[in-house]
């Protein structure tokens, strides 16, 4: 059975959270509601592959609630809201919105917007299964790493830091943003556990190359070389 994709809808008006439940499941999706910021930030476990997100909600806004959840989720952010400026659509796009969409909307050029994001999401996802270079291959789907035709053997959190860096090549995290991405705002430890991964990760590269892949950024923290 093919898999249903999963939205997220966050709006604080029950009418439209209704309405659109009722015509996205009629397509076929698994959908989630949420009535204000605090409800979506739970429903962000179900992991949605795309956001329909309300800018005009009563408490944290739409905007703000954008920029609380982006470094946490990369699916696809649709805005629905009534404003119409041009300096809104911006900063609704700036903030980290892939799409901004008018209220009232046609439903058929919503679920062509929907259609059209997930599918650029797909193709998006499995450009990055693999990462070759001319002498590393990262599967990301097997979770298997390669040098010189030579499997490394890493622990699953290993693993997650390379992903998290490559996949992200070029960006400097510190360490604090590693250990919140990888093992959780209530994970067990501190940040210095990085720096112990980060070194094992070295080691075990070094076996097998020269290159440095992880550099350090002395005073901010690491990053994937390009």
């Amino acid at each position: 059975m093919e898999q249903k994709y999963k939205i997220l809808i966050v709006d604080d008006e029950q009418s439209i959270t209704d309405m659109l439940k009722l015509q996205l499941e009629f397509e076929n999706y698994m959908v989630y509601t949420a009535g204000n910021a605090e409800e979506a930030m739970e429903k962000l476990s179900h992991c949605p592959d795309l956001i329909l997100l309300d800018i005009n909600m009563a408490g944290m806004n739409g905007i703000d609630l954008c920029i609380s959840i982006r470094e946490f989720v990369t699916c696809p952010i649709l805005f629905l809201t009534a404003r119409v400026s041009e300096q809104d659509k911006i900063n609704g796009l700036m903030v980290g919105g892939d799409d901004y969409i008018t209220k009232p909307f046609s439903m058929d050029e919503l679920l062509a917007r929907i259609s059209a994001h997930l599918r650029r999401e797909m193709r998006t996802r499995s450009k990055t299964k693999s990462r070759f270079s001319e002498e590393l291959i990262i599967d990301y789907s097997d979770r298997s790493l390669y040098i010189q035709g030579h499997s490394v053997e890493l622990s699953n959190k290993e693993f997650e830091i390379i992903q998290l860096l490559s996949m992200n090549a070029g960006q400097v995290f510190d360490r604090e943003k590693i250990y919140e991405r990888i093992w959780g705002i209530d994970g067990n430890g501190d940040s210095a556990v990085i720096k112990e991964h980060v070194r094992k990760i070295r080691l075990k590269f070094a076996e097998f190359t020269e290159k440095n892949y992880i550099a350090t950024v002395w005073g901010v923290g690491y990053k994937w070389v390009k």
